[in-house]
């Protein structure tokens, strides 16, 4: 059983190393970005990596500690944090499908505006003087 008092200084403990882990990361999106050194970016590959790896420490540490993960046995553990891996495998593989959707619908509209050709104006009705009034679709 913990007591109180430790349990505050858990708290506040977690509370400040979500708070610098979470300024580090926007500090390196805004570095990254030039909004801090105008002209300054970091390259992609290394910014949005490293973000994520931050992420995903934040996510490990709230689980395991303010969701009491590391006083369950190691198969409670395990049964709770292995899907975690099949949420970041179906994540990445939306992105990738996304991805080659997108490529394809370009092909395809590509392709569209060569071979369909836009159809050519009807001509207007000069043998009924009267007015047809628009045909509501219901």
């Amino acid at each position: 059983m913990v007591s109180y008092e430790e349990g505050l200084k858990t708290v506040k403990q977690g509370f400040i190393l979500l708070c610098i882990v979470t300024a580090v990361e926007v500090l390196i999106a805004l570095l990254g970005n030039g909004h801090i050194i105008p002209g300054f970016t970091l390259p992609k590959l290394i910014m949005y990596p490293v973000m994520i790896g931050f992420s995903l420490y934040k996510a490990y540490y709230i689980v395991y500690n303010f969701m009491h993960m590391a006083h369950e046995m190691k198969g409670m553990a395990m049964s709770v944090l292995m899907p975690m891996l099949l949420l970041v495998w179906g994540v990445i593989a939306f992105f990738q499908e996304g991805g080659a959707w997108g490529a394809r619908r370009a092909q395809i509209e590509k392709f569209n505006a060569k071979t369909v050709k836009p159809a050519a104006p009807k001509p207007a009705s000069t043998s009924d003087n009267t007015k047809q009034l628009p045909v509501k679709n219901s």
